[in-house]
């Protein structure tokens, strides 16, 4: 799987930008760095997802028990078009404003989705 060839970097923080290493963690502490508290909307063996509104931002956190469950729900999303942010075993979902500010927070990197479908994309069912 080439996730890579189907989502384009929009911003890889390289030494010096100010962004704090990846996150890692459950879906709650990753919640707690990024201050929201989220409200699960899934929670299955192989992925948790969760809505998280601060008031400020709002964004879809999407944590895999694995690498592989990852690479395959971002290809399935990248026929929705978006914003990402990505982390080791995370991906945020929202609006390109709320995820540069996320990143601020979590780390990772930011890829834009080559979207069959158009942009506004902002949760994902399924996995």
């Amino acid at each position: 799987m080439a996730v890579g060839v189907l989502l384009a970097v929009v911003g890889c923080g390289s030494g010096g930008d100010g962004t704090p290493d990846t996150a890692s963690g459950s879906l709650e502490q990753l919640a707690a760095r990024a201050r929201c508290r989220p409200d699960i909307q899934t929670d299955a063996a192989e992925l948790r997802q969760a809505t998280c509104d601060n008031g400020a931002l709002h964004y879809v956190l999407v944590t895999f028990t694995n690498a592989r469950g990852q690479a395959e729900w971002l290809d399935e999303a990248d026929d929705y078009g978006g914003t990402y942010l990505v982390g080791g075993t995370w991906v945020a979902v929202g609006g390109a404003q709320d995820i540069s500010a996320l990143r601020e927070r979590l780390g990772g990197t930011v890829v834009a989705a080559t979207g069959g479908h158009g942009g506004g994309h902002h949760g994902h069912h399924g996995g």
